[in-house]
């Protein structure tokens, strides 16, 4: 009998001490429960699992302190919010599997992953240092702690063909928080958007930045980025510390506030989750906002609305415009429209109508000419961080949608999130495909149409190289 069959079979007693310490720190009574298995059977890293996340949630109900606790699956967890999303009785179930690692950490458990326990740490300790993540900075400390020189050995290729194409930036972007500097009225900035990139357009997703400000400009929508964001926090924030996963969009949230806009847009997928994550806490919670108004010593007014990029330019531009502006349409191109999981997960709080069927980047692309095909793999995760600690997980999710996309018919995948992006194109070094794939972010090709020069769109930054597939566009 192993291990796990011996646990099953232990005599049962029914101690309710974990689960009321869910309740009581973030509002989730696991007792409603029923085991109907929508987390386990929608879940896509399942197969890398020890419990599945139902039996989880059931030993949480018994009581069974030790595997709910000692269990690697809530640290394998992808944050996805496909369980939250798709569970009849409402419960937050991400978030449950958030505060079980930290539950076990307090408790002086062993991480069973140790790799992520320390990804999560270090990525914190750099936005501390920084105010944004470093990620030169990260991968170093992953090395130094991990002492897994294989794994790294097994990602050089990768890693300097990133080095090569400039996808990584060497100096960190040094801030101050908001609450701690003076902030003035922007000029115009109640009829202009504020731009909030984020920390990785800054470096691995650098094309997606400048393609994005160049497609603004032609399209007239006016976008502004305030000086001294700070990183949102990513999911390293909402699993390491509670507090700074709703602390750190505030600041930034405070900071468009004062500084006169209306609407901020948000390119990047965890980026847009996290501040939208975090208005969704003050509206909702009791306490939440007066807590969080001392802690950044401003008391929020909550006027402003955070987009995705792709929302922001159907809002405030709209297809029949874009339509009219283009010079070279896409004319020919297959494309599937990938979403991940952030951009419309869960719909309570992302406040998207069609949580599994978005269709915002399938408008635009249209608009350009292409033809988008429907696929089923719209929101489908793709590994998120855990590229950095498992990628086998990564290269398996991925390498699932590529093939998909292959088996629908594209010729290139279109995204919007960067994470997304990276997974997807960088991590097809090590994928077993038959034919490569371009991954483009839904704003390089807008670039293209419009007729914008091609370094506006950074293709030469593109693992797959994508200009053999566009070379009648470009």
């Amino acid at each position: 009998m192993d291990e796990k069959e011996q646990q099953m079979n232990q005599p049962m007693t029914i101690k309710p001490d974990l689960a009321k310490r869910i309740q009581e720190e973030i509002g989730q009574n696991v007792y409603l429960c029923y085991q109907c298995v929508k987390c386990t059977s929608g879940c896509p890293v399942s197969d890398f699992f020890d419990w599945q996340p139902n039996q989880i949630m059931r030993a949480v109900q018994l009581g069974q302190e030790d595997i709910a606790l000692e269990s690697g699956t809530p640290w394998l967890c992808a944050s996805c919010q496909t369980c939250t999303t798709r569970c009849p009785q409402g419960l937050d179930i991400a978030r449950i599997m958030d505060f079980l690692t930290r539950e076990s950490k307090a408790r002086g458990f062993k991480p069973p992953i140790p790799e992520l326990n320390i990804f999560n740490e270090a990525f914190m300790r750099e936005v501390s240092i920084w105010g944004r993540s470093y990620e030169p900075g990260l991968v170093v400390e992953l090395a130094l702690r991990n002492r897994n020189l294989k794994a790294l050995l097994n990602d050089s290729d990768m890693y300097l063909k990133m080095v090569r194409k400039g996808k990584v930036g060497f100096f960190p972007h040094p801030t101050k928080t908001p609450s701690k500097r003076k902030t003035k009225l922007i000029e115009d900035a109640e009829n202009a958007v504020a731009y909030y990139p984020g920390c990785s357009l800054e470096s691995t997703a650098s094309e997606f930045d400048e393609s994005t400000q160049e497609v603004a400009k032609a399209i007239g929508l006016p976008l502004i980025e305030p000086e001294g964001w700070v990183c949102c926090g990513s999911s390293p924030a909402h699993r390491e510390d509670p507090d700074a996963a709703l602390k750190l969009p505030m600041e930034n949230l405070a900071l468009f506030e004062k500084s006169g806009f209306k609407e901020v847009t948000m390119p990047c997928a965890a980026c847009f989750n996290r501040h939208k994550a975090a208005q969704y806490e003050i509206r909702n919670h009791e306490g939440v906002k007066a807590k969080i108004d001392k802690a950044i010593d401003y008391e929020y007014k909550d006027k402003v609305h955070v987009s995705t990029l792709a929302e922001a330019i159907l809002n405030h531009v709209g297809t029949t415009t874009i339509a009219e502006k283009v010079k070279k349409p896409l004319t020919g191109l297959k494309v599937v429209c990938y979403y991940g999981c952030l951009l419309t997960r869960p719909p309570q709080v992302t406040e998207v109508e069609h949580p599994e069927n978005p269709t915002d980047m399938d408008s635009l692309m249209s608009a350009l000419g292409a033809e988008v095909l429907d696929w089923s793999y719209k929101t489908v995760c793709c590994g998120a961080s855990h590229s950095a600690v498992r990628p086998d997980i990564v290269i398996s999710l991925s390498g699932n949608i590529i093939k998909h996309a292959q088996e629908t018919g594209a010729d290139a995948i279109v995204v919007a999130c960067p994470l997304c992006h990276l997974n997807l194109d960088a991590r097809q070094i090590q994928m077993e495909l038959t034919k490569p794939m371009p991954i483009l972010f839904f704003t390089q090709l807008m670039a293209l149409a419009l007729g914008l020069p091609e370094k506006s769109a950074m293709l030469k930054k593109n693992m797959i190289d994508p200009r053999p597939l566009l070379k009648t566009i470009i």
